[in-house]
């Protein structure tokens, strides 16, 4: 899952030059899928450092730095669109439907299933062009996972 999202950033320059930068659109996205329940919990926030090390093979402070940008851009936010456009156009559909994974996985990490949470998700995974199936399947490989840690 990780792997694919790695090589995102591996895409030749000159043939995707997005208005955003990928990793902070992406971690936009996961921050949101935080910020959905109008909470953002210090569990949630951990799991988005976790995401961002795994995914992208970054260091502590990288992630940091990362974070702190897509914070900022979340929070000023007027819609998803300027987030969604850039990962769409820089990662493969079997990338999206991991970050699909990992919105599921942020929003179940304080533990609870709220519905603005899942609205979040239900709204923008279409917008990444992931049908309902993948996202169902994504949602049950997240609970999977957080059952068993």
């Amino acid at each position: 899952m990780f792997d694919k999202l790695k090589q995102m950033f591996g895409r030749d320059p000159v043939t995707a030059r997005p208005e955003l930068d990928p990793h902070i659109a992406a971690t936009a996205l996961l921050v949101e899928a935080a910020l959905a329940d109008g909470i953002y919990a210090d569990c949630e926030q951990d799991q988005i450092k976790e995401i961002l090390a795994a995914a992208f093979l970054l260091d502590p402070a990288a992630v940091d730095r990362v974070l702190d940008q897509a914070e900022e851009l979340a929070e000023g936010a007027i819609d998803h669109h300027r987030f969604t456009k850039v990962v769409k156009v820089c990662l493969s559909e079997q990338e999206r439907v991991a970050l699909i994974e990992q919105l599921w996985m942020v929003a179940l990490a304080d533990g609870e299933k709220s519905p603005f949470e899942d609205a979040f998700v239900r709204r923008i995974a279409p917008l990444l062009g992931i049908a309902d199936r993948e996202r169902v399947f994504a949602r049950a490989r997240a609970e999977a996972k957080v059952r068993h840690r």
